[in-house]
């Protein structure tokens, strides 16, 4: 009987020929000696499926370190437009020790429960800056919330008003879209002249060009989204983890 030891040596030796371009593997195995490590190798697998298993596990963490990696890299890369553009919003400290930024749609379900993690992580921590990044991807009614959003923001230098008109419209019900958004504006006193004309001006298309251009280099394709410090996080992952990224990025764990 082959012991263990040996099938997993032929295994090995077989995975690593076929990786082999073909005229290699043809000067390495003959047909029956190809034929006959293949058998080993499926007895293996079949008696020891939990290889498999162990081996999509290996694989997954392999590509998910080599996604944060490509994202590190992407961040420093765009950290000036990431974290210092004078098209977005700032909220919390705009000195804090640790940048948030959360790419959102007006649209977007998952942002509009994910709103509170955003909010509590502004209430609670005072050393967090927060950038919001309007990301407009769920059709034509959120391009023109957003470029109303960003109209808002040109006559608020403060993002008080900003954080207002934001926190209405998102948590309202039913579709976001120019009609609405202008509504939301309205309602919260802003100078609807002066909004009017900035939604003509090109710094709004200019902010929402600098936010999809953001988004592609950082390979983010939804909604809500997050760049903490050096991290990317994609999805509403809420609250907890949201704070252990922030904890991570401030002193090198989770809990700090």
């Amino acid at each position: 009987m082959t012991s263990r030891p040996r099938l997993i040596a032929a295994a090995c030796a077989a995975l690593l020929a076929i990786a082999l371009p073909q005229a290699s593997l043809a000067d390495e195995f003959s047909t029956s000696q190809r034929g006959e490590v293949e058998r080993i190798i499926r007895e293996y697998l079949i008696a020891h499926p939990e290889v498999i298993q162990e081996a999509m596990g290996e694989l997954e963490k392999r590509q998910s370190a080599a996604e944060a990696e490509k994202h590190k890299t992407a961040v420093k890369q765009y950290s000036q437009s990431l974290f210092m553009s004078p098209r977005q919003v700032v909220l919390g400290n705009p000195n804090g020790n640790v940048t948030f930024v959360e790419f959102f749609d007006y649209n977007c379900g998952y942002c509009k429960r994910a709103m509170d993690d955003m909010l509590t992580l502004l209430k609670d921590d005072s050393k967090l800056k927060v950038v919001l990044k309007e990301f407009p991807v769920l059709g034509p009614g959120s391009i023109e919330a957003a470029q109303v959003a960003v109209a808002v923001r040109m006559q608020d230098k403060t993002g008080k008003k900003y954080l207002e008109f934001h926190q209405k419209l998102l948590g309202s019900r039913g579709q976001a879209d120019r009609a609405r958004a202008l509504a939301v504006a309205k309602d919260i006193g802003l100078d609807m002249g002066r909004l009017d004309k900035d939604l003509t001006s090109p710094e709004v298309e200019a902010t929402l060009e600098e936010s999809f251009k953001l988004a592609e280099a950082l390979g983010l394709n939804g909604t809500p989204s997050y760049v903490i410090g050096d991290d990317v996080v994609i999805g509403a992952v809420g609250l907890d983890t949201l704070k252990q990224r922030v904890n991570t990025s401030r002193c090198g764990k989770p809990s700090c």
